[in-house]
């Protein structure tokens, strides 16, 4: 039923082994040696025995009534026949049992194994999420304790709110100075102009009165011309006409002097 050859080399090295059958056929065989309880391969397997102690017995009970002492030797020998059979059966009856129950056993650990896995899982996730948060949490007190550093080269606040409140007073001063210097620049542009006004009526005054005193004092030259009649009073009317004359240059160059540096500021 189940051949093998092997082959020796000849300085003794490792033996290989080729057997005649199969996987399939080997599953095949045991399987026939566990149901007709064979454990050799020499004589009748267990059930034949059985068989051929049971044959012999009725036979031996159909043979007549002379034959009671080879009937209960046989009816004994397939007793124990039957008893020899009967315990690898209960063994076996024990072993498929305790083969059942250690199934249910491993059905039990692999449930427990699977809940304690899909458990592991669950709190392998809970962590990754505590990790996570503990990453966000440890980023947000890194960056607090940044700005605490930043705040800490800051000066106090009392003394900040001391230098915004310097500061608010500089610029409301310069504010109400700004504001001043706004209105008095406002107000001497207003005197400048009213200034400039006086300065051109005065200017036109002034033009005026000279000519009213050159026409005046033309006539009175004329007039002092004709009552002369000799030499030395034409001479002396002479002299009094160009004093005359220069007087009115003069007083004429003088106004329009006065009122060019009024107008300039010079």
């Amino acid at each position: 039923m189940l051949g093998k050859t092997r082959k020796v080399s000849a300085r003794g090295e490792a033996v290989a082994a080729n057997y005649a059958f199969g996987p399939a056929e080997d599953d095949a065989i045991i399987k026939h040696r566990l149901l007709t309880r064979t454990t050799t391969t020499r004589g009748d397997p267990p059930l034949k025995k059985l068989q051929k102690k049971f044959t012999s017995f009725v036979s031996e009970v159909d043979k007549g009534d002379d034959n009671y002492n080879d009937c209960e030797k046989l009816a004994r020998a397939f007793l124990q026949e039957l008893t020899t059979f009967e315990i690898p059966l209960l063994k076996s009856k024990a072993i498929v049992e305790a083969n059942v129950r250690e199934k249910e056993n491993f059905n039990e650990l692999k449930e427990e194994m699977n809940r304690q896995i899909l458990q592991a899982q669950a709190d392998i996730e809970d962590l990754k999420k505590q990790l996570e948060e503990s990453k966000v949490e440890r980023r947000h007190k890194e960056e607090c304790e940044a700005i605490r550093k930043l705040i800490a080269l800051q000066p106090p606040r009392s003394e900040t709110q001391k230098v915004i409140s310097e500061l608010e007073k500089e610029i409301a001063a310069l504010d109400a100075e700004n504001t001043a210097g706004s209105r008095l620049l406002e107000l001497r542009k207003k005197q400048f102009a009213l200034l400039l006004h006086v300065v051109d009526e005065l200017q036109n005054t002034i033009e005026e009165e000279q000519k009213s005193l050159v026409e005046e004092m033309r006539m009175a030259t004329e007039e002092l011309k004709n009552g002369m009649e000799d030499t030395s009073g034409a001479a002396e009317a002479m002299a009094i006409d160009l004093k005359i004359t220069y007087c009115i240059r003069v007083r004429y160059l003088y106004g329009c002097t006065t009122i060019k540096t009024l107008r300039t500021g010079v």
